[in-house]
Parts: C-alpha cells; sequence; structure tokens
C-alpha cells in the first residue's frame, strides 16, 4: 500500500500561455501607448489647471455635443477635420481627440485624420462616457450639469486614484 499522494495535476495558465515580453520590450510597448493616449483625468487636471500646449477636440455629432461636451472643448467633427482643422487649430498644440467612449472608435478615426496633417495628437480613453462617469462637469445645450462619481470607475471621493 502506498502512502504517496497522487500528484496534483498540471494547472496551464491562461495568462501565461503567451509568456510576457522581455522587460525593455514592455518598456517600449507602455511608453508608446502613452505617447499616443490620455485618460480623463489628465485632460480633466490640465483643463483645470489651465496647462499649455494642448486642444481638446470633441469630433462627434451636433446632436451629441448639444446632448453633452467638455467644457472648453473645440466642436470639430470627423468629417470635417481636413476642411476645417487647419483654419482652427494652431499646428504647435497636441490634440486630443475624444468622442463618445470605449466602444466607440470615433476619437480614433479623428486622431487619424489629425495625424495626417501633421497634428500631434492623443486619444483621450474613455471619451465623453468617462468624463461623466468620473464626475466631471460637462456642458450642454442648457448649460452646465455634473452626475455624481460612478465608483466603478474613479474613488467615490471624486479625488484623483493618484494612479
Amino acid at each position: 500500500m502506498s502512502t504517496t499522494a497522487p500528484a496534483a495535476p498540471a494547472i496551464d495558465s491562461a495568462v501565461l500561455n503567451v509568456p510576457a515580453a522581455e522587460p525593455a520590450v514592455a518598456a517600449a510597448h507602455f511608453a508608446a501607448r502613452l505617447a499616443f493616449e490620455a485618460d480623463v483625468s489628465d485632460v480633466h487636471a490640465d483643463l483645470t489647471s489651465g496647462a499649455p500646449g494642448i486642444v481638446v477636440v470633441d469630433t462627434r455629432s451636433a446632436a451629441a455635443w448639444d446632448q453633452g461636451r467638455i467644457p472648453g472643448a473645440l466642436h470639430l467633427p470627423t468629417a470635417r477635420i481636413a476642411e476645417l482643422a487647419p483654419e482652427l487649430i494652431d499646428p504647435a498644440l497636441t490634440v486630443v481627440t475624444y468622442c463618445w467612449g470605449p466602444g466607440c472608435n470615433g476619437a480614433t478615426r479623428a486622431a487619424l485624420a489629425f495625424a495626417r496633417l501633421g497634428y500631434r495628437v492623443k486619444e483621450m480613453l474613455g471619451g465623453f462616457e468617462y468624463w461623466v462617469r468620473e464626475g466631471f462637469a460637462h456642458d450642454t445645450a442648457t448649460g452646465t450639469e455634473q452626475r455624481p462619481v460612478d465608483d466603478l470607475t474613479a474613488p467615490r471621493s471624486g479625488i484623483a486614484c493618484a494612479c
């Protein structure tokens, strides 16, 4: 009679099924992502502080703009970027594009249009949806509104997560 317990079955890792990149490769990847993206908290911080160097562009339709928008944003629908950007936006500024939210690639298409015109550009992750969900004030056709912080996207206190 054997007193040795049977060996536990090997467990495959879904995460490590594809090995993680080498640290130098990972660092280059994540640095590149940050060169292309900004989050709503960072955009809010820059707009609130008056930090120079960016222009925030809402790329949605007029109806969407009227429904709600980031205070201080410029309304420039994607279809009109090539026509109007050279008249409206200083090429020395970095353009930050946004659309509805993470399920929409309108901000990505707009960022591509700006890049093709020679602008430095970043896409705001989360779009207008996450601006509102993080409890930041937004303008509408009838005035300024602000919803409570969605605690699935930001701390209930409204204080930045400091990530």
